[in-house]
């Protein structure tokens, strides 16, 4: 790892500390089907099995269990696509904690009831993350609510790398780690994990062909703006912003290679998790086995992909499943 980093392995302990009892320790299970495409052992993190159908629940968790009693009185508030949402509303109801969630209008709706259902006050704005962003910080800057960022924070970074070290745990021989990007707070808490305990591990960050901040960010060796659009992987999408302070570095620093993803590609590994591997995930949750399916990842020892939603339309995940049903009956066997 390069210099010092804004989350360190004492930060993601604790963190792991604090949120025990409180989040799901995911099972870890091998892909025969998946193992014999890549040519090494294949193993699947299943973190759509979390409480709330999504990895947020571990940086949402830790973040407001960090709170000050006086942060608490005055709420917290986020914009998220969905799961980050979710995620907070669930554990600030947990602890009493009055949340706001913001979200543009391309966020699904079964995303937006689930977070309703949790009690948060909802406000759906604009077109985009960062439309959904510039209501958070009038939010924060008018009623004093307590911002706790979807990516961009230490706390929620440290969240997430427990996630990390639960993969060390059950799979200490892993080689190559296949994590789902957006803003970049769940691949950098996690490389930061296992990096510090094997530097040699590589960490692959995966996102979808279009809309992907980190990936262009990465490119231009600073934070850019790109334009949000409609994916399978709406997860994924969003901006990393302009002035981001830890995901952006960390995942400079950390991550070994990032691989993008047509929306074919995404809808196979949905398909392919569903017929193979009995397990429904959402777009972004299935990156890791698109990527596989793809031919795109090469690893010379076990590779562990993190499944990490579940929280799709399940209007959607029917016509992409019978999506490959039709093409067959169209063409013929």
């Amino acid at each position: 790892m390069r210099g010092l980093l804004p989350v360190s392995m004492e930060d993601i302990r604790a963190a792991a500390h604090r949120i025990a009892g409180r989040v799901v320790e995911t099972p870890i299970v091998s892909s025969a089907s998946l193992g014999e495409i890549a040519g090494v052992p294949v193993w699947l993190k299943l973190e759509h099995h979390q409480t709330t159908g999504s990895f947020k629940l571990r940086g949402a968790t830790n973040a407001v269990a960090s709170l000050s009693p006086e942060e608490r009185v005055r709420g917290v508030v986020a914009a998220s696509t969905g799961n980050h949402g979710r995620a907070l509303a669930h554990a600030a109801k947990a602890q009493g904690i009055v949340a706001t969630i913001c979200m543009s209008r391309l966020v699904p709706e079964n995303k937006v009831s689930e977070i309703r259902r949790l009690g948060a006050d909802v406000r759906i704005v604009g077109q985009s993350q960062d439309e959904a962003q510039e209501e958070v910080d009038r939010l924060v800057r008018e009623q004093g609510l307590v911002m706790v960022p979807p990516f961009d924070h230490p706390a929620v970074v440290a969240g997430q790398g427990t996630l990390g070290l639960e993969i060390v745990d059950a799979s200490p021989e892993t080689a190559t780690v296949l994590v789902p990007l957006s803003g970049g707070g769940l691949a950098a808490g996690v490389a930061a994990a296992l990096k510090g305990v094997n530097p040699k591990t590589r960490v692959i960050g995966l996102t979808m062909e279009r809309g992907a901040a980190m990936k262009a960010s990465l490119d231009a060796g600073r934070p850019v703006q790109v334009e949000e659009v409609r994916s399978l992987a709406d997860s994924l999408g969003g901006g990393i912003g302009l002035d981001n302070r830890v995901t952006f570095s960390m995942c400079q620093a950390l991550l070994d290679d990032v691989v993008l993803l047509t929306e074919a590609e995404i809808a196979a590994g949905m398909r392919h998790a569903y017929a193979c591997e009995r397990e429904i995930i959402e777009g972004a949750g299935s990156v890791g086995i698109a990527a596989l399916l793809a031919g795109k990842i090469s690893s010379g020892g076990p590779i562990v992909a993190i499944l990490s939603g579940r929280n799709v339309d399940m209007e959607q995940h029917r016509r992409v499943i019978n999506a490959e049903r039709e093409a067959f009956e169209e063409d013929g066997p």
